[in-house]
């Protein structure tokens, strides 16, 4: 197996994601089904077109600010979840899993009006936000534990990127679950340790500097609710999370790919697949 049949490859580059990562670590035989064999899922999560339709609208409310310095009706942000959502439920083509809060597509769509309603109501006036980024794409050459240039780039998108009256950077990720995220594993979370990697190796912070973080999470409730949470990154957190892509790296170029059993198995789109295993 090359490298390039297990990593994304842009412009004869070699990069990896933060998602490959969690992907590989979370289970290594759903990696290679996804990234090495490139396979069809056999079935899909609603909460991976859900997510996407949210993040569509959420998008288009900050785009908005930062480019008109207005805030988008919600009637709109609204009407754009619910086209992305519908459009991409169409054009799956293999059988979608449904959740208790989400069972059918009628309750699908009016949990994601809600949850919306709810992010709006949440924001008041926002015409002051100093927005830097919108989904805004990075990357960033990986160097191995002496210091030395990889052949590899890690890639992210940021969903938001701004700075606050205090002259602070700080990254935003959009979250929709039912559970609140708990401060030990926002704090853990390697997902805002590869933005802080991004941010630091393209300038935008002091390569030394701590990182501020927050997630705004929409819970999937009756009542939806609106939640954030902040953490940091710090210097040390990025050098960590080097050597984990690394490694990760390692396992891939060494075909190291084993299943995992784990709650993340009732949604994954390879469980025939797994099966012989």
């Amino acid at each position: 197996m090359s490298k390039k049949q297990a990593v994304q490859v842009f412009n004869n580059e070699l990069h990896i994601s933060h998602s490959q990562i969690f992907t590989y670590l979370s289970c290594s035989l759903k990696y290679k089904f996804q990234n090495v064999e490139r396979r069809a899922p056999e079935r899909i999560s609603i909460a991976l077109p859900f997510g996407s339709a949210i993040h569509s609208a959420i998008e288009m409310y900050y785009r908005s600010l930062k480019n008109k310095n207005q805030v988008e009706s919600l009637n709109r942000i609204t009407e754009r979840f619910e086209d992305c959502l519908l459009i991409d439920l169409d054009n799956i083509k293999v059988p979608i899993i449904y959740k208790k809060n989400t069972p059918d597509k009628t309750a699908t769509v009016e949990m994601g009006k809600a949850m919306l309603e709810a992010f709006y109501i949440s924001k008041g006036d926002q015409t002051a936000l100093e927005i830097i980024g919108i989904e805004l794409p990075l990357s960033a050459m990986l160097y191995d534990a002496d210091g030395q240039p990889t052949d590899f780039k890690l890639t992210g998108i940021i969903d938001l990127l701004i700075r606050n009256e205090k002259g602070e950077i700080i990254v935003v990720d959009n979250k929709t679950a039912a559970l609140s995220i708990a401060q030990s594993i926002a704090d853990k979370d390697n997902q805002m340790t590869a933005y802080s990697y991004l941010l630091a190796s393209n300038k935008y912070i002091f390569p030394t500097a701590p990182v501020k973080c927050r997630f705004d999470v929409l819970r999937k409730l009756k009542k939806p609710k609106f939640e954030q949470v902040e953490t940091y990154r710090m210097a040390n957190d990025r050098k960590r999370f080097s050597k984990i892509a690394n490694l990760v790296l390692s396992g891939i170029n060494a075909q190291i790919f084993i299943p995992q059993r784990s709650w993340m198995c009732g949604d994954c789109g390879y469980k025939a697949a797994c099966k012989p295993w």
